[in-house]
């Protein structure tokens, strides 16, 4: 049933039997075969063919979630028996939201990579939330984020913080000469950021209500619009460290203020592989240095 699934969920993906056979190195009848005997297995049909492309029905988006589900489960399953005899290799899917896998995921994964070649990571960016849902539902083995998620069954790590900052272009006119912070453009995450949760605390403890919001979903894009003077926005320092030492962005210090943000790592399953074990133990030295 595994490699009917594998194949179902391929055909799916690829939405062409062609395709789908030249990715499994298989022939295209073959193909065609494994989808007949699930189908038949399950007594229902599960996708509609015309002779462009492959389309699931209701019963076949049923199928295809869970899946998804179950191959990642079986997956782990076998990293899992692999790893009672042999050293830590092989794949592990990480998910992280932007500021952390965009600007210091990349570090953790050099210093994983040159002590262990075999381990290779597959690594999601998106918002927190989408990160959440993604180890919620098996496809990912470990998710990093920010802000809160309501964590349901999950073994949830609070690990490290990350401080905020206000940022302005360096011929920005400052705060004091005439604005105040609530009138000033913002330049801001997409709703579901832990980013933009974070601001909207911030705004909350600072006692403002801007009126004025552009939102981005790319912390770069932001950054960029910053520096040509669009507004000001709320930075994590992880991010700007390139930008404050070339002298292309200024943090906007406010007096008796300061603000943190918490990163937790997501886990479900509550089986450990080898290289999973390695990975939490290069992200938490990674912040204890």
């Amino acid at each position: 049933m595994d490699q009917q699934l594998h194949v179902f969920v391929t055909v799916v993906e690829k939405r062409n039997f062609s395709r789908a056979a030249e990715e499994l190195h298989m022939t295209q009848p073959a193909v065609s075969q494994y989808i007949k005997s699930l189908e038949e297995a399950l007594g229902t049909k599960l996708l509609e063919r015309n002779n462009r492309s492959v389309e699931m029905n209701k019963a076949g988006e049923i199928v295809y979630h869970h899946a998804k589900e179950f191959l990642n489960l079986y997956s782990k399953m076998t990293y899992l028996l692999d790893d009672l005899t042999n050293r830590a290799s092989g794949k592990i899917t990480i998910g992280a939201s932007y500021t952390y896998g965009e600007y210091v995921l990349p570090h953790v994964i050099a210093a994983i990579r040159e002590k262990y070649p075999l381990i290779t990571p597959s690594i999601t960016i998106g918002n927190s939330r989408e990160i959440g849902d993604l180890v919620y539902s098996h496809q990912l083995d470990v998710g990093i984020i920010e802000g809160d998620y309501p964590a349901r069954d999950m073994q949830v790590d609070s690990f490290t913080e990350d401080e905020m900052v206000i940022v302005a272009s360096p011929t920005h006119h400052q705060v004091n000469s005439g604005k105040t912070l609530e009138q000033e453009m913002w330049v801001v995450r997409e709703e579901g950021s832990g980013t933009r949760e974070a601001t909207e605390k911030m705004w909350k403890q600072l006692n403002i209500e801007p009126t004025q919001k552009l939102a981005f979903g790319s912390t770069q894009l932001i950054k960029e619009s910053v520096e040509v003077g669009i507004g000001i926005s709320i930075l994590s320092k992880w991010t700007i460290r390139k930008e404050l030492e070339l002298g292309t962005l200024q943090i906007l210090e406010i007096p008796n203020f300061t603000y943190s943000r918490t990163f937790s790592i997501l886990m479900r399953s509550p089986f450990q592989t080898k290289v999973l074990e390695v990975f939490l133990d290069y992200v938490h030295s990674h912040h204890r240095t």
